[in-house]
Parts: structure tokens; sequence; C-alpha cells
């Protein structure tokens, strides 16, 4: 399998109002990676501008602060905070039993890590028409649409 056709964010996006998120756009965006930035930026401006609502499971915050915690960077571990946490079109969600089920569902079926599967999970479970992550593997997932930042352009 060669690398996947670059497809534009704007192609990427149509018809989704909701967007699963997986770990590495935040942390692309907050520790500003110079190949996704831009890309990044330009996905969580529409969520700010009410285009898309944005969903992941608290696993991400888990990810998300245990670099900065680690190295006492309290900065970079508010600036995760205040964007996970008090953004008005993101939703951070609890894994709860439905969750927790589809979870095992997915990992059992793809062979999925178990912080993958409730990622994928979670946004199936919010109805996210669309998941964003960075790991192209995810792509044997057909219960959801995977869009891939590495396959995809401004």
């Amino acid at each position: 399998m060669g690398p996947a056709p670059l497809v534009t964010l704007n192609q990427a996006l149509l018809g989704i109002q909701k967007l699963g998120f997986d770990t590495p756009p935040f942390i692309y965006l907050i520790e500003r990676h110079p190949t996704y930035l831009r890309l990044v930026r330009d996905i969580f401006a529409r969520l700010d501008a009410g285009y898309l609502n944005g969903y992941s499971s608290v696993i991400t915050l888990i990810e998300v602060l245990s670099q900065p915690k680690r190295t006492g960077n309290i900065a970079i571990e508010r600036a995760y905070s205040n964007l996970l946490l008090s953004s008005a079109r993101f939703s951070l969600l609890r894994v709860d039993e439905a969750i927790a089920e589809r979870a095992a569902d997915l990992r059992a079926r793809y062979n999925l890590r178990t912080p993958d599967a409730i990622q994928l999970a979670t946004a199936i479970h919010a109805g996210c028409q669309a998941f964003l992550t960075n790991d192209l593997a995810l792509r044997r997932v057909t219960d959801q649409r995977v869009l891939v930042l590495s396959t995809l352009t401004l």
C-alpha cells in the first residue's frame, strides 16, 4: 500500500458537523508542529466559527497533560486544559459503560490499542461523522470515517 493521495481539508470536511478528535491534533496546535500547525489551526478555526462541533474522550486529557506535568511546563499544561475544558464548540466526554462496550468491540474486531478504541468509540457514541487522527493504521476501521492529517492539505 503506497502513500494515500492528498485530499483538501474542504473536501474532507464536506457535510461534517460533528468531528471526533484523536490526541495528535491538540498536540500539533498547542506545541506548534511545523508540518501540521496551519492545517490544525484551520480545523480549530472552523470549530470556533461554529461550522463544526468537536468531541474527544478524557483519554485525550491524560495523553496531552502527561508530558507537561512530567517536565513542569505549567504554561503548556494550562493551554491544553483551556482548549479541552473551556472551548464552547468542543466536548470532552467521559468513558461510560456504552463507550467502554463499543471500545471493546472495536478493539476485538480491529486489533486496536485500548486508547485508540476508546477514542473511536467516543466519536461514534457522540454521533460524529468523522474522526480526525494522524494514525494511518486507524484507516482500517470501517465503523467510522477516519481522516488522517498526513493525507490532508489546505
